[in-house]
């Protein structure tokens, strides 16, 4: 054996240690082993998570990859381990999340020969995967791994995911790790064209109800102060999207509001008033348009996006600036006239008036007996930090949660949007807590979505990591029974739910733990949860069939977005 070899399994670990990763989240099993071999001599330069089921795992990895801002990475074996990462893998292509997978495969002499635990996990991924690769040569590992991260990070993020065989972890070679700066024929970031910000600069300058909807591309590309200067000088209203929530404080003077189906009601239907729509960062998602037919068609549309594939895809824009938000927006600051749009903004200040009338006070100070979600994060409000980090599952509780949360800074808002993936929210909680354990991580789950993973509060049990787990309980899968109840005549086809007391399960984990199910001791309860230094389990029973609202119903116009 040559002094300066080494096995490919160490070459793996060398690699994402290159790289400066911090975490890695994982499963060992049998084709990744001599990989989770070579890590016990480097966990003192990166840190492992053994999670207690693979999609546990890469969501723990979007988690820590939402609030850092880095490429979270997750590791699994082949055959059922790889496959458990697809669900994650393909949330985190929607959402626009940077991963690096990193998958055993079995040895290469076998592939193709249905091996035991053998998948194509390459090819099974691919759609869902910003780029993939089955390396099979103990020379490629390390040009693989600096490959796959540029991808993940750079532009657009994405998901990579690596497979590497049990003949290459094993075999000898020379390790000599260099960053993959540059690929041939991938631009990331296409150039932004001066001519096209003299266009875009004369149609914002003679708009009179121009209207900024705002998505993730602000916080993927760091582009929140230019934003914030960008409206400081136009006067412009501006409206945000699920994951666009938090690049603009909601204190600032020309935050509207949010946008989509359980949005806010004047962003959403003064969307078809407004006579310039600027978009910036956000791919006019279905549940942000409604009936795209109908949407805005009395606009000239002018899309700020870093992806050309996002561009004239779902709305037609009359002008493209392409590039990196960032720069498009300091060089439309620079150029466009100082404005003010008084008349316009309180138009949406009069709808705010009015769906806090009709929905907003019953949420928060509600009249009836049972608890409600909102009045739940209400309390949460009056004793989070400013920089807390909220994460939410999917469903009644995650709408309630994003109305009403109070976000003051960038990053805290950390949900499966695009993909919708029931289980999300307890490895990502961890994954966010992990990045920085003195910072307030507030878990908000449903009593459906809680049990497709609800094994992972082993893993936080694991790491100590102080996550405050809040189960809002209705005994529903509540979505889907709000929509049964208002389209489908109360016909309530397998959405109630028998549930287990989940009180003796957190405690089984060695969660400090509380139910509340009465308003007089709700406050107090959530108080508790705050001073508690260590992870915290709190369940609120709440009303049965509440139900979300506003609300845009499938293949509606937002103009006909309802407040009951």
């Amino acid at each position: 054996m040559n002094d300066s070899q080494i096995r490919g399994a160490e070459i793996v670990i060398k690699s994402l240690v290159a790289e400066n990763a911090r975490y890695i989240f994982g499963y060992p099993g049998g084709a990744i082993m001599p990989v989770y071999d070579a890590l016990y001599d480097y966990m003192d330069q990166i840190q492992h998570i053994l999670t207690r089921h693979e999609q546990g795992a890469i969501h723990a990895a979007q988690g820590y990859a939402r609030v850092s801002g880095q490429v979270g990475v997750c590791m699994a074996t082949s055959g059922p381990g790889a496959t458990n990462l697809i669900t994650g893998i393909a949330d985190a292509l929607i959402d626009s999340t940077p991963l690096v997978c990193i998958t055993g495969q079995v040895v290469s002499t076998l592939l193709g020969t249905d091996a035991f635990q053998e998948t194509d996990v390459v090819g099974i991924s691919m759609p869902g995967t910003k780029w993939n690769i089955q390396v099979r040569k103990v020379e490629d590992i390390a040009p693989a791994i600096a490959k796959g991260f540029h991808i993940a990070r750079s532009g657009r993020p994405g998901p990579v995911l690596i497979d590497i065989t049990k003949d290459a972890q094993i075999a000898l070679g020379e390790f000599n790790y260099v960053p993959c700066l540059n690929i041939r024929s991938y631009r990331p970031y296409p150039k932004v064209e001066d001519h096209i910000i003299e266009k875009a600069t004369a149609l914002i300058n003679q708009a009179e109800r121009p209207y900024v909807l705002f998505g993730q591309g602000v916080v993927l590309g760091k582009a929140e102060k230019a934003l914030r200067a960008f409206l400081d000088k136009t006067g412009i209203p501006a409206a945000c999207t699920l994951l666009g929530t938090g690049a603009l404080p909601e204190s600032h003077p020309n935050f509207v509001g949010k946008l989509g189906m359980h949005g806010n009601y004047g962003p959403n239907l003064l969307t078809n008033q407004c006579d310039v729509l600027i978009a910036i960062g956000m791919r006019f998602d279905d549940r942000v348009t409604g009936d795209v037919k109908r949407y805005a068609k009395q606009a000239k549309v002018i899309h700020l996006e870093l992806d050309p594939a996002e561009i004239d895809k779902n709305v037609k824009c009359e002008l493209a600036v392409l590039g990196d938000c960032k720069v498009s927006l300091e060089k439309l600051t620079e150029k466009v006239a100082k404005g003010n749009h008084p008349d316009w903004i309180m138009k949406f200040r009069e709808l705010e008036a009015e769906e806090k009338r009709v929905v907003v006070g019953n949420d928060l100070s509600p009249t009836k007996v049972g608890l409600t979600m909102g009045e739940v994060i209400r309390h949460i409000n009056e004793f989070k930090a400013d920089d807390a980090i909220l994460v939410t599952d999917v469903g009644q509780h995650q709408m309630v949660a994003w109305r009403y949360f109070e976000y003051k800074t960038t990053r805290t808002q950390v949900t499966s949007g695009g993909l919708g993936t029931m289980g999300f929210a307890l490895p990502a909680a961890l994954g966010a807590q992990l990045h920085d354990y003195n910072r307030q991580v507030i878990c908000v789950v449903g009593d459906g979505g809680i049990q497709m993973t609800i094994q992972e509060l082993g893993t936080i049990m694991q790491t100590k990591a102080p996550v405050k787990v809040v189960l809002l309980n209705n005994n529903f899968l509540g979505m889907v029974r709000q929509w049964q109840q208002l389209f489908f005549d109360k016909r309530y086809s397998f959405t109630e739910l028998d549930n287990p007391d989940f009180i003796k399960i957190a405690e089984a984990y060695n969660f400090k733990v509380q139910k509340v199910d009465e308003r007089t001791d709700l406050r107090q309860a959530v108080a508790e949860m705050f001073v508690h230094e260590g992870p915290y389990f709190l369940e609120v029973v709440v009303e049965k069939e509440d139900n979300v609202f506003p609300m845009i119903a499938t293949g509606s116009s937002v103009e006909e977005v309802r407040l009951s």
